[in-house]
């Protein structure tokens, strides 16, 4: 089954019981980012996702392998492998860990091809004449697909199968194929697609959207990635187009490199454009389509986009697309837009198959010259002192999510003609109730190694890394780190001999603090210009505050030294519970009556304060 929301799911749950019921039958499913219903862990945290959950999820089928998977509980007769795993959402589930097969995602089909797959189900949107479409998941069905029919020609036994959602999109272009691609078409009606809860984006991620939206050239291409960082990003590009002079006014509070800007990127409106080549498509890069960020436009063929690179005005209404993916996932709000594309809008995105977004093979003479300028933009969790980036995979081989494409994607930045690729890394993250540093001398598996490594970004600024030495990379990635970290990174640096034992980081690097970062980007945030949502919520304010709180507390609440802390401070610093009644009515705690209740609206406030929730 493909990745993310393309699953049949109901054809899926009738393979699973019958093979739950018969220990003879040999089952592997092999897929990747299962997605679950968000399940609350503990009872304080259900009183909040709860109904949100009823209110997302009402109608969607879940996937009952995935459940028996949670509790460990899938038949000895069943596995389940799979090529990304959803971010940090099975650490310790020892199947998951086991079946996890690690490839870059353009090599994911040939996996599954060599692996035995006799059997593809497949979400599709039903069109006319004859049509379907494969909508969010072209990626590798594409390729999967027609191969499997090969091999039934040649004698291997081979079943393809699709399932009707009356809720999915229909794509165009290369996602509309016909239905005889299938061998049963199963209607499931309309059911309700997963949606992926946003995160807020913290001024922090906006810092990394700002400094990283400097570096995008006008003209150019543009790959993202899910989740905050990258709505960061998304945003920040935005803001640039639309309100130049806002845009203009933080990235010069943050004291962005103004050269670097001007040789990598650019500082003003977009006028020619950006053409959007991403294995994602996200809310936020169909936003920037929508605003008018993306609108580059490419031919599919290559001797006509030789002609479009000197003379782009030749281009007829009707041709190019501006906009390649291979597939999409996100918020109800995605799929709304989606649904509600205009003819001319739903014809300028072309949903593909992954190896033609995310590599060069096959397609190279035109793949260069569609993708100039490009920037391939990741995440990574941390960055060592080499510059290789840890995306995946902690170091003690338990997996996190996958590589997916950020190694492709990397590999083409240096293949290309000016290309760069950019890793987006937050300077730090909390763990165990300490402040960590995300850029660290050593630790964690690579996924992007050293010899491929480019422009680096944090919260603090944005390292060009590429074509330095070792000691030059060590020392600019000190310069964007956070400054409590700064001199034990470099101790580390001096002692395998990678920077001289007297070196000193210039004072003006020794100011990357939360403190000084919340301090120069306040005004923006309380004009409005840098909001948590840029493209909107799934939750109301006070469950997002709600949320934020839980969280905080959850960071702070493992071990228990960090839970003893908690507690004393929650008993001895706790705000008064009338300043967050709203709240405490959302969780039932505004009139608490056992002895635990009352540490719960204590723990509760103190995380509300913490979190700068308002009155």
């Amino acid at each position: 089954m493909p990745l993310g929301i393309g699953k049949a799911n109901h054809i899926a749950n009738a393979f699973y019981a019958r093979a739950k019921a018969d220990p003879g039958i040999d089952l592997t499913i092999f897929t990747a980012l299962t997605l679950e219903v968000p399940k609350a862990p503990n009872a304080l945290a259900a009183r909040l996702l709860d109904p949100v959950t009823q209110r997302l999820y009402e109608g969607y089928p879940e996937l009952e392998y995935a459940r028996d998977r949670r509790r460990n509980s899938l038949p000895a007769n069943v596995r389940v492998k799979e090529f990304f795993l959803p971010p940090g959402g099975l650490l310790n589930n020892a199947a998951a860990q086991r079946d996890y097969v690690s490839a870059n995602y353009t090599h994911a089909g040939r996996a599954i091809l060599d692996g035995g797959v006799n059997v593809t189900a497949q979400m599709v949107a039903a069109g006319r004449d004859g049509r379907v479409s494969l909508s969010c998941n072209p990626d590798l069905s594409l390729d999967i697909i027609p191969a499997l029919h090969a091999r039934r020609r040649s004698g291997e036994p081979a079943v393809i199968l699709g399932e009707i959602n009356g809720a999915l999109p229909f794509m165009g272009q290369a996602a509309d194929i016909p239905e005889d691609w299938f061998d049963a078409l199963y209607d499931a009606g309309s059911y309700t697609l997963f949606a992926i809860p946003r995160d807020a984006v913290t001024p922090a991620a906006h810092a990394i959207g700002l400094h990283a939206s400097t570096l995008v050239r006008d003209g150019g291409t543009l790959q993202t990635g899910i989740g905050a960082l990258s709505d960061a990003v998304a945003a920040a590009l935005k803001l640039r187009h639309l309100a130049n002079p806002d845009w203009r006014d933080a990235i010069n509070a943050l004291q962005c490199d103004d050269t670097f800007a001007a040789r990598c990127g650019g500082m003003e409106p977009f006028q020619t454009g950006l053409y959007g080549c991403s294995e994602m498509l996200t809310l936020g890069l169909l936003d920037l389509f929508q605003s008018g960020v993306i609108t580059r436009r490419v031919s599919a063929r290559a001797e006509r986009q030789r002609e479009l690179l000197d003379a782009p005005d030749t281009l007829n209404a009707d041709e190019g697309i501006a906009l390649h993916a291979g597939f999409y996932a996100g918020p109800g709000e995605l799929y709304d837009r989606l649904r509600a594309l205009s003819r001319t809008e739903r014809a300028r995105i072309d949903m593909n198959s992954v190896s033609r977004v995310n590599d060069l093979y096959g397609h190279e003479e035109l793949a260069r010259l569609q993708r100039r300028d490009a920037r391939f933009i990741n995440t990574a969790m941390m960055i060592n002192g080499r510059g290789a980036a840890i995306s995946d995979t902690l170091a003690d081989g338990r997996v996190v999510s996958g590589v997916g494409g950020q190694f492709n994607f990397a590999a083409m930045a240096h293949e290309l003609d000016g290309a760069r690729s950019i890793i987006l890394v937050r300077a730090t993250r909390q763990s165990g109730g300490e402040t960590r540093s995300n850029i660290v001398w050593t630790g964690g598996e690579i996924t992007v190694p050293r010899h491929l490594r480019d422009i680096v970004v944090t919260e603090y600024g944005a390292a060009d890394l590429r074509g330095l030495t070792d000691r030059e990379v060590a020392v600019a990635l000190a310069g964007i780190m956070d400054s409590r970290f700064q001199d034990a990174f470099l101790e580390e640096a001096k002692s395998a001999g990678k920077v001289e034992a007297d070196y000193q980081l210039p004072e003006a690097a020794r100011h990357n603090t939360p403190e000084n970062l919340a301090e120069k980007l306040q005004p923006f945030v309380k004009r409005g210009v840098l909001v948590k949502f840029p493209f909107g919520s799934d939750l109301t304010d006070t469950e997002q505050a709600l949320r934020e709180a839980l969280e905080w507390l959850a960071q702070r609440n493992s071990g228990w030294k960090p839970r003893i802390r908690l507690v004393l401070a929650a008993l001895f610093r706790a705000p008064a519970a009338g300043r967050y009644t709203g709240e405490l009515e959302r969780l039932d705690l505004a009139k608490p009556g056992s002895l635990a209740q009352k540490l719960e609206q204590k723990l509760v406030c103190l995380a509300l304060s913490r979190t700068g929730a308002r009155r």
